[in-house]
């Protein structure tokens, strides 16, 4: 990792800061606004994303080409009203320079279309991933160092089909962009090696009651696709367990992700064994990853952070690192519209945690994927293993841009199960 580790609590200088930034300008704190989903279902994932932040603020000292940093943490409940509400408060009447965020899939496609009225402002994506939001109409002063949800699906479909023997799937998942764009990546790789995707259900998020989605996956599948999170994920497993469901399951990124895997409760353990894939892999053995882990662990006492960060952690985490790299690059001079700042950004090699992230044209992140499965460690958590990594992803998934884009958008029906694209 590029940037020297420090260990300790986060100290952030907070709106107590004395003194305002001139707008646009190098002189005083630099006011930092942040989109997290601290209510509704996917609460724990927005207080890790908050942690990835203040981790790599740790690291810093606080301070990004030698400005204090003031930073104003914005609540939102996955809804893309909530996160444009939330945007424009910190925009207009908090008068921040730099958005970090949004969380939700939703919320990303949101906020990019607002970004558009604030040419003044710089946005990097939190860990949102929908691919509209990078891929269709995208803004030129946001920016986003996280693989989109079809990204995070590469290698999946070819691990479950050929090593796991898996050759007809269903899914079920949250009705929303970022599970279309998750399980878009899920079915163009799985149909493309031979499988068949026999069913797509859906589910609003915020879900209590699953009982009739429950009643309605099919039994005649070699598997069944999750495509939950949060608190939606936790409810669906205790209500599968009660029901005696024991079908082999596929975990979509944040199902097997650790704000899951450490909620409270045995249902979790029925994930046990299930193969999955996204950003990262909690037990990958590179030496930045471990180092990351620790500075995250070294940030929190045990009972405010999770064993191990979280992919939303580490979303936010990157973005963060981002930014406080090309503020030193630019010695913390935002004049001229930022010119300098967002010419860094689209330019920066970002030596990540979790692997090198480049940008391509749209400003969307090209990394690393990896392939996992569920175990338990040696302290009895629950936690990814990694099995298989695919480097370079782009948000094309390696196929040709044309046929890519005769796919069409993710959608509840979009992709169709078809052998080649």
């Amino acid at each position: 990792m590029k940037r020297s580790l420090k260990t300790g609590a986060s100290v952030i200088a907070l709106s107590l800061v004395a003194g305002a930034a001139m707008a646009g300008g190098h002189d005083g704190p630099l006011k930092v606004g942040v989109l997290a989903t601290l209510e509704g279902t996917y609460t724990a994932l927005g207080e890790d994303g908050v942690r990835g932040i203040r981790t790599a603020l740790a690291q810093a000292g606080d301070v990004a080409g030698g400005r204090e940093i003031e930073l104003i943490i914005q609540s939102t409940d996955t809804s893309p009203d909530s996160a444009v509400r939330g945007a424009r408060k910190l925009v207009e009447q908090d008068g921040v320079d730099i958005v970090l965020g949004p969380l939700s899939g939703s919320e990303g496609i949101a906020i990019r279309d607002y970004s558009k009225t604030q040419p003044g402002v710089t946005f990097i994506n939190g860990i949102s991933g929908a691919m509209e939001t990078t891929y269709v109409e995208p803004s030129e002063n946001f920016f986003r160092f996280n693989t989109d949800g079809a990204q995070w699906s590469a290698g999946l479909g070819d691990y479950i089909y050929n090593e796991k023997g898996y050759e007809t799937i269903a899914t079920v998942g949250e009705d929303y962009s970022f599970v279309y764009t998750q399980v878009f990546g899920l079915v163009t790789e799985f149909c493309a090696a031979g499988g068949e995707v026999t069913e797509r259900l859906w589910v609003p998020l915020g879900t209590k009651d699953f009982g009739s989605i429950i009643a309605a996956l099919p039994d005649d599948v070699d598997a069944i696709y999750v495509g939950l999170g949060g608190g939606d994920a936790v409810n669906f497993l205790n209500q599968y367990q009660q029901a005696g469901g024991d079908a082999n399951l596929i975990g979509g990124s944040i199902m097997v992700d650790g704000t899951v895997l450490n909620s409270k409760g045995d249902a979790k353990n029925a994930l046990i064994g299930t193969p999955s894939s996204g950003p990262q892999a909690d037990t990958w053995d590179d030496p930045g990853w471990q180092e990351y882990v620790k500075a995250y662990q070294d940030t929190f006492p045990p009972e405010e952070r999770f064993p191990s960060p979280s992919l939303l952690a580490t979303g936010y985490y990157n973005a963060t690192s981002a930014m406080l790299q090309c503020m030193d690059t630019v010695g913390g001079d935002l004049t001229d519209g930022q010119v300098g700042f967002r010419d860094c950004l689209t330019n920066l090699t970002l030596d990540a945690p979790n692997g090198t992230i480049t940008l391509d044209g749209n400003r969307q992140a090209i990394g690393t994927n990896f392939v996992s499965e569920v175990v338990e460690d040696d302290n009895g958590n629950l936690v990814t293993q990694l099995v298989a990594m695919k480097e370079n992803v782009n948000q094309t998934l390696g196929i040709d841009p044309d046929a890519f884009a005769a796919i069409g958008l993710p959608s509840r029906d979009t992709p169709a199960c078809q052998s080649s694209y």
